[in-house]
């Protein structure tokens, strides 16, 4: 009768209520044993659940109105309520994926064998021979129980050996939105941290050779959370839970939500009890740098991860008529370019206040055909105004080409995208002394020439601009973020094409599949989320926090020359941008942290008494007889 009477309460005073009254609410309640009926009988009538949470926390998800909420608070049973939430996977005005859609060793081919990753994202887009299972890619364990649903009833037609389930918590007024990814980023980082070898592999021909992800044996399960970059916190938390059900080793969140206290916030809950069940969290730090206290995902027991950069430049170099010269990079690199110089304008002298962010519009009537034109990085109020959508612009009122200006805060950080014309971006520094030029310069003139893929560049790894920095907020005595790892221009798996192309899905219309550069901290947690999967498979008993230590204490300190890890500015990063320093692969494979050291040399030392003892035993016996 307990689990009936909330329900009696509410329907009592029950009363018609209008949809846009109503507001979705986290709930969390005791546990019970018959859980979707004690859930049900905290809600006022049927068509108000939208969530049941089974598995990671004991709640749900409802629509309800605040005077609702009030009343169920005061029911039996009733524990918290929290409204429901926005994640993101990306600063949208930061990457502009709503416009233009590594190697690790651990001594042989199978890194990853036997462990599943359960990617919380946007979908996936099955079809990329990133997801191929050639190659004698094995069955999933037996313990694996989810499905696939992109015919929406359970059929597996576009899952294999590689991706071995895809699943959707995202609706719409006319059914469940099949796990089918619409942006490109949940494909993204599915492909970082566990992505099958595809030779050839190349964003619009630079940086060729074969994209594989960190643990390229491991098992994929896509959960679409996020529809079109919008995610709720529900629906996050539902995918987290039917990954634990599934039987998911790995968890990996690329998601950034607000700042919250842990025990109010439903995603932390909800890891918190991933954890409890053995399975291995990671999250993104978040793209909110280069302030402090910028920092997201703050939980103690997930793995939280900061983005830097890599030894590769997709070098476009920018040259003076001063013979002076800069180099900046660019995904679109087409051949056959002019090498002559063009004049160069900066657009604020249109009056237009959005002509220097070269927004929609601001070049109307302003003349620069045939012109390379400098545009200032930010996107501008709404932030809807990315990088590649400056380029549009810019063509469009006819210029030749773009080059993309840093700020301070910026620092040297630059992105390689893949433009709709040639274009270059370029860092603060360099930025500052392109503008003197056009300020002291009565004809100006400039030349991009391109440069292709360099490697070796250093300094390397430098934190990105963008990463979020600590200390956390909620809880400023612990350390965070704890680990970095790669993010800035990382090459993987995208549905769409990209550059000065229609945007067709990848292989359609010939060209074969496509990838894209990407940045953000949830790229880098995609490759902690594979680098995890390796250590999971190569020491199946380790629990979450085992394989965490041995990340954050086998991390490097110093980049590839020995040198302090630098940030944006080029200055020595401090423990709040780095956490415990740049994830070192090969070492956490090789080397124990210490925690775990001391219990092996402790059962060794037990086995060894054991063993003297035996022999002692023996013997004696010998001796008697």
């Amino acid at each position: 009768m307990l689990c009936l009477v909330p329900l009696l309460l509410l329907a009592a005073g029950a009363k018609v209520v209008a949809h846009d009254e109503l507001i979705t609410f986290i709930i969390h309640v005791h546990p019970h044993e018959n859980r979707k009926t004690w859930y049900e009988s905290f809600l006022p009538d049927e068509g108000r659940l939208v969530h049941a949470y089974h598995h990671i926390a004991s709640g749900f998800a409802a629509q309800l109105t605040p005077e609702e909420l009030d009343e169920m608070s005061t029911m039996p049973g009733f524990v918290s309520a929290v409204p429901d939430q926005t994640y993101t996977p990306h600063t949208p005005q930061f990457l502009g994926l709503d416009v233009i859609q590594g190697n690790v060793s651990d001594g042989g081919v199978e890194r990853g064998a036997g462990v599943i990753i359960g990617i919380i994202d946007t979908g996936v887009f099955p079809f990329h021979p990133s997801f191929s299972d050639a190659g004698g890619m094995p069955p999933p364990p037996s313990k694996w129980a989810g499905r696939c649903e992109f015919n929406n009833n359970g059929s597996s037609v576009a899952c294999n050996n590689k991706l071995i389930g895809a699943r959707s918590f995202v609706s719409r007024s006319n059914g469940t939105i099949i796990p089918l990814d619409d942006s490109g980023h949940g494909t993204h980082a599915a492909s970082t941290a566990a992505g099958a070898a595809v030779p050839g592999a190349n964003v619009l021909g630079q940086g060729l050779g074969v994209a594989t992800g960190m643990a390229p044996r491991a098992h994929l399960a896509a959960y679409k959370v996020c529809h079109e970059l919008f995610c709720r916190g529900s629906d996050v938390l539902a995918g987290i839970d039917a990954a634990v059900a599934d039987g998911c080793d790995v968890v990996s969140v690329s998601l950034a939500g607000p700042q919250s206290p842990s025990h109010k916030d439903p995603v932390a809950i909800g890891t918190f009890g991933a954890m409890q069940k053995g399975v291995f969290v990671s999250m993104a730090a978040g793209n909110f740098g280069p302030s402090t206290r910028s920092l997201r995902n703050e939980a103690p027991w997930a793995l939280t991860v900061a983005a830097s950069t890599m030894d590769r430049s997709i070098r476009s170099t920018v040259r003076l008529g001063n013979g002076l010269s800069f180099h900046g990079e660019t995904a679109y690199q087409p051949d056959g370019s002019s090498s002559a110089f063009f004049p160069l304008v900066y657009a604020d002298a249109s009056g237009n206040p959005l002509a220097e962010l070269c927004g929609t519009g601001s070049l109307d009537g302003m003349d620069v055909k045939g012109k390379i034109v400098l545009c200032e990085y930010w996107s501008g109020p709404g932030g809807n105004n990315t990088r590649i959508m400056k380029g549009a612009v810019v063509k469009n009122a006819g210029g030749a080409g773009m080059i993309v200006l840093n700020n301070f805060t910026l620092g040297y950080s630059t992105l390689a995208e893949p433009h709709v014309l040639p274009a270059s971006h370029i860092d603060y520094p360099a930025s500052l002394a392109i503008m003197s030029y056009l300020n002291s310069t009565a004809n100006p003139v400039v030349q991009i020439v391109f440069g292709g893929t360099v490697l070796g560049t250093s300094p390397a790894p430098s934190i990105a601009f963008f990463s979020s920095r600590g200390p956390s907020v909620q809880d400023p005595g612990i350390l965070k973020p704890d680990i970095t790892g790669p993010g800035v221009n990382v090459l993987a798996a995208w549905p769409f094409k990209v550059g000065p192309t229609d945007q067709t899905l990848s292989g359609v219309s010939g060209g074969g599949p496509t990838f894209n550069f990407l940045p953000g901290t949830s790229i880098s947690t995609a490759h902690l989320s594979g680098i995890a999967a390796i250590i999971k498979s190569k020491y199946p008993d380790w629990s979450p926090a085992a394989i965490k230590s041995a990340i954050m204490t086998t991390a490097d300190v110093t980049d590839r020359s020995g040198n302090p890890i630098l940030d944006e500015k080029h200055q020595p990063a401090d423990w709040f941008a780095t956490g415990a320093g740049h994830v070192n692969p090969e070492s956490v494979m090789t080397c124990e942290s210490g925690s775990l050291k001391r219990k092996r040399k402790e059962k060794e030392r037990r086995n060894r008494k054991t063993e003297a003892a035996k022999a002692s035993t023996s013997s004696k016996a010998g001796a008697e007889v």
